[in-house]
């Protein structure tokens, strides 16, 4: 009698954990076999097909692109007219900006509104070009993708004149220190860990629950509930460790996005 009950016991316990318990579904098998020869089905129920050899991987490719650096004009700041430092620009990109862009790369805006400053008028549709500082993919510890951009000259009266500037909001969105990051999801990765115990800990607590209904396996009723309470804080414990396997959010910022542009030093055309 008593052997039983541990059969039964053990054979509860191992339906309550996750890992251990498989459930297989071959009714769509079932149907196929009623319908099909499936020794027969590849050749006689498919069409013939060209044989096609697959690449053992799918090789990782640079979905943006970017501009031939222009060549930009010296001035001599002394007949140079002047657009003071803090000047902001409104524009929209010109490519796709995102954590793919190489280091050393071209981008280009173009200016959606005029700008008028110490006599200056920038046009509507005036080009401004900058340079890919850094960039990375999503990273692991929960770290996202990054695009940092340096704006260095702007097209004016047929030529291009330095300047120096920087992105400050990206669709509306404020962009601090230059950089264009993708969400950090650490904790978000430390939640989904906390998660899959509480999830653990509530199938416990419902094959507690049934043994507890049943006269002879009454006596055994906690120990899913002990084991549930123990997973649950072994998911806890190890959620900051399994946090750093998660990676953060992507960057993909699409051509025509809009984009607010400030000078951080004087600028000077003709």
């Amino acid at each position: 009698m008593l052997k039983n009950i541990f059969i039964i016991f053990f054979a509860l316990f191992f339906t309550a954990t996750p890992a251990l318990s498989l459930e297989f579904d071959t009714s769509v098998d079932e149907e196929i076999k009623k319908k099909y020869n499936s020794s027969k089905l590849e050749y006689d129920v498919l069409p013939n097909l060209p044989k096609t050899s697959t690449p053992s991987s799918v090789p990782k490719t640079n979905p943006t692109y970017t501009e031939v650096k222009p060549q930009i004009t010296t001035v001599d700041k002394k007949d140079a007219k002047q657009i003071p430092s803090g000047t902001k620009f409104q524009a929209k990109s010109n490519q796709t900006i995102s954590d793919w862009s190489k280091e050393g790369g071209t981008v280009s805006f173009t200016t959606t509104s005029p700008v008028y400053k110490n006599g200056v008028t920038i046009p509507t549709g005036t080009k401004i070009y900058g340079t890919i500082t850094d960039s990375h993919r999503p990273q692991a510890g929960g770290n996202g993708g990054l695009v940092v951009l340096r704006l260095n000259s702007i097209a004016y009266n047929g030529q291009n004149f330095a300047i120096n500037a920087k992105i400050t909001k990206a669709n509306s969105k404020k962009i601090f220190f230059n950089n264009i990051k993708g969400k950090h999801q650490y904790w978000k990765g430390v939640a989904k860990q906390i998660d899959k115990g509480e999830a653990f800990f509530s199938k416990s607590r419902r094959t507690a629950n049934k043994m507890a209904d049943n006269p002879i396996l009454i006596i055994l009723s906690p120990i899913p509930t002990v084991v549930g309470y123990v997973g649950y804080a072994g998911y806890t414990v190890l959620s900051p460790l399994t946090g750093l396997t998660n990676k953060g959010g992507n960057i993909s910022i699409p051509a025509g996005s809009s984009f607010e542009i400030k000078l951080l030093d004087k600028a000077y055309v003709y």
